[in-house]
């Protein structure tokens, strides 16, 4: 398979999306167990979420190169 084909990127890119909802689902789940109120517990999946995306392309693009 041509790594460089666009539906390869696409398929690339939708995994990193998905593992970084999995990622801010995770996190509000425990901030709500936690006892943090909804307001906090979603600005700490968003942090996780951008956190885990962030990571997932900065992987992604060294390993392209």
């Amino acid at each position: 398979m041509n790594h460089g084909s666009t539906a390869f990127l696409l398929l690339v890119l939708a995994v990193a999306v998905l593992f970084a909802v999995v990622t801010a689902v995770i996190a509000f789940g425990l901030a709500r167990w936690e006892g943090a109120a909804i307001p906090a517990a979603l600005s700490r999946s968003g942090v996780a979420f951008a956190a885990a995306l962030t990571l997932c392309l900065t992987a992604l693009a060294l390993l392209s190169r």
